[in-house]
């Protein structure tokens, strides 16, 4: 079967289910869109690597990457392979340089994976033409990538992050990745940088 090449074009908070995130993949050389719904601790490990956030110690998939490696696995893709009864599921085509392996994963793990490994993203043309949607149609990922991670803090929150210091940023990022609150810390970057 042709394989065919995501790209992922957006992470949001699902408007259809409470706690999940909608994770949206585009065709590269077209305009159908790919949604997947996951939940919030996979859309985090995503958003941390999207947002290249250092996380003090080592997530799920950082793991996986580094024992990977330790046994001079790599991975060279990861393919969005079947869709049953509505649910996704993937694999990861590994290798060792002398065999090729495949490992079955959730897609929204392998592609948290993929981000670390710097691999494509594809998916078969039967799963794009059943669950695949036009650009022009609505989805739950229509925001901007700007707003993968969302703050679980109250509006207050972001007003009071814009009224401190550098200084004070710099120790409050500090504190929240020390308290693996990395929503909190994305928001925090995103104001130190929008201060630079």
């Amino acid at each position: 079967m042709e394989k065919i090449k995501l790209e992922i074009l957006g992470l949001s908070p699902s408007q259809s289910q409470t706690g999940s995130f909608a994770l949206v993949l585009g065709e590269e050389y077209g305009n159908r869109r790919l949604p997947i719904i996951i939940g919030m601790f996979e859309a985090q490990a995503i958003a941390i690597e999207i947002e290249k956030i250092q996380p003090n110690r080592p997530m799920t998939h950082d793991l996986f990457k580094s024992f990977a490696k330790a046994f001079n696995y790599s991975v060279s893709e990861i393919i969005i392979s079947d869709l049953k009864e509505g649910i996704f599921f993937a694999r990861l085509q590994c290798t060792d340089g002398i065999r090729d392996t495949v490992i079955d994963a959730r897609p929204s793990d392998a592609i948290a994976i993929a981000l670390r490994f710097n691999v494509p993203i594809y998916t078969y043309e039967t799963i794009l033409s059943e669950a695949g949607i036009t650009s022009g149609a609505q989805t739950d990922a229509d925001e901007p990538i700007e707003e993968i991670v969302q703050s679980s803090k109250p509006r207050s929150w972001t007003d009071q992050i814009k009224n401190m210091s550098l200084e004070e940023l710099h120790k409050v990022l500090e504190q929240s990745l020390n308290n693996e609150e990395y929503e909190k810390a994305a928001k925090i970057r995103d104001e130190i940088a929008r201060r630079n």
